[in-house]
């Protein structure tokens, strides 16, 4: 098999994996070194699946030993199977860089006889890429759950970020459907690496020379939907991963039946978008708009409501907080408004000192008074044109669907030319075509 055949593999393989964002870490080029890594996210470009991202996104192998139920390379799967040598995915990354297609390179793998065995594996890689081949670029790996603490931390002087994925929402779902895997081998990588990123901060902090771990932190992701827990259940766990592992990021990755297994959707279900939608919008709210798990879901109310998102649906179960004063509220009501992001709250704290606010200097500083205008007044003026004692009222006014959709929830979210073929959509979905 050569180069390009495995190449073609093992990109295929890693397409199913989220965890995948700008670098977050800013390293400027070094004379005797190939690339750079840009804080603010890395130049787009293709990766060998065709995808317009900037990072060169692979398995160094898809022979796993494990057979978790809902993974496409789980031992049982037939299909062709290949593993990089780590000379082989340094050429392919330099190569690719040389050629302007990548400036990072996101590096996971299939279990390969065991976690110790798989994370040398990738140690050798990244070594190699970083000390032989003088690659300077960002690198994001993953870590192996079960592989020795000796490892993962060897891993991560060479890594920009690190990632472990949770995979499954509860001890009892990966039990059920990856009894290989635990919650305990999972969150004891976790755990070093947030650890060893705070010890590396205090090390910085005496020598400026000393050298880095996982400078750009750790993330993780969640398959939603192969399992039943509720969003409540999955957004308490977000907000917990946040406070205890300082992530950077949680990503959601809704459940694309591509496997056949009685313990899991029929391969004819949709993947639950919407649900994964809203999951990104509240972990939006928990990170920048200072809400708290227990505010956007509780026990009597568990999955998100399907029409409105969680900050608006948040607002018209609380009108008795609006409407406020958008010249008076303090910063954090503001946070709190449906049409005014972090952005527009900060432009309007500045702007008031300056002058009065009315509404047109409102639309200038960005907030969309389309949704806004239900839950604000300026200089003690309304411009809501319903009443705002009748939560229902706004709500139907705000909601993000047509009264049409709200007959058949799982309408259609994009109209096509042709006939849906199931192969055609999980390609969409996974950014091959």
């Amino acid at each position: 098999m050569d180069l390009f055949e495995k190449l073609e593999i093992l990109t295929d393989a890693a397409k199913y994996d989220v965890a995948c964002t700008s670098s977050g870490v800013d390293r400027p080029a070094v004379k005797g070194k190939l690339g750079n890594a840009v804080k603010a996210g890395i130049c787009h470009s293709f990766a060998a699946d065709g995808r317009c991202i900037s990072l060169l996104k692979v398995l160094i192998s898809n022979d796993c030993a494990y057979d978790c139920s809902y993974c496409v390379n789980r031992r049982a799967n037939d299909g062709p199977r290949a593993t990089f040598t780590p000379d082989e995915l340094c050429r392919l990354t330099i190569q690719f860089y040389r050629r302007n297609y990548i400036e990072g390179l996101f590096l996971s793998s299939a279990v390969v006889k065991n976690p110790d065995y798989t994370c040398e594996l990738m140690l050798t890689a990244v070594q190699k890429l970083r000390e032989e081949y003088g690659f300077w670029g960002y690198v994001h790996v993953k870590a192996i759950p079960g592989a020795s603490p000796q490892l993962t931390e060897r891993l991560g002087r060479y890594a920009d970020r690190m990632s472990v994925n949770i995979e499954l929402p509860s001890g009892e779902s990966l039990k059920k459907l990856a009894p290989q895997k635990s919650k305990e081998k999972i969150l004891a990588p976790m755990s070093q690496i947030r650890d060893g990123i705070a010890q590396n901060s205090k090390e910085l902090v005496k020598y400026k020379a000393a050298p880095r771990f996982v400078p750009a932190g750790q993330s993780t992701q969640m398959i939603i939907g192969a399992t039943p827990e509720s969003d409540w259940q999955i957004l308490r766990l977000t907000e917990g991963l946040y406070k205890k592992f300082s992530l950077k990021r949680v990503f959601f990755s809704a459940y694309m039946p591509v496997v056949q297994d009685r313990a899991l959707p029929a391969l004819d279900t949709p993947p639950p978008l919407l649900r994964e939608h809203r999951l990104y919008q509240a972990d939006w709210l928990l990170r920048f708009y200072g809400f708290h798990a227990g505010e956007i879901l509780d026990d009597e109310n568990p999955n998100f409501n399907p029409f409105l998102d969680p900050k608006c649906n948040w607002a018209v179960n609380h009108m008795e907080l609006f409407p406020v004063e958008v010249n008076r509220a303090p910063y954090e009501m503001l946070l709190r408004v449906p049409g005014i992001g972090v952005k527009s709250a900060k432009r309007i704290r500045d702007a008031r000192r300056q002058a009065k606010l009315d509404f047109e200097a409102l639309r200038k500083l960005g907030v969309v008074l389309k949704r806004a205008r239900f839950f604000i007044v300026c200089g003690g003026r309304s411009i809501s044109p319903l009443p705002t004692d009748n939560p229902l009222v706004i709500a139907g006014a705000i909601s993000e669907r047509s009264p049409v959709q709200r007959e058949k929830i799982d309408a259609p979210e994009q109209l096509s030319l042709f006939a849906p073929v199931r192969e055609d959509g999980v390609k969409c979905l996974t950014g091959q075509i």
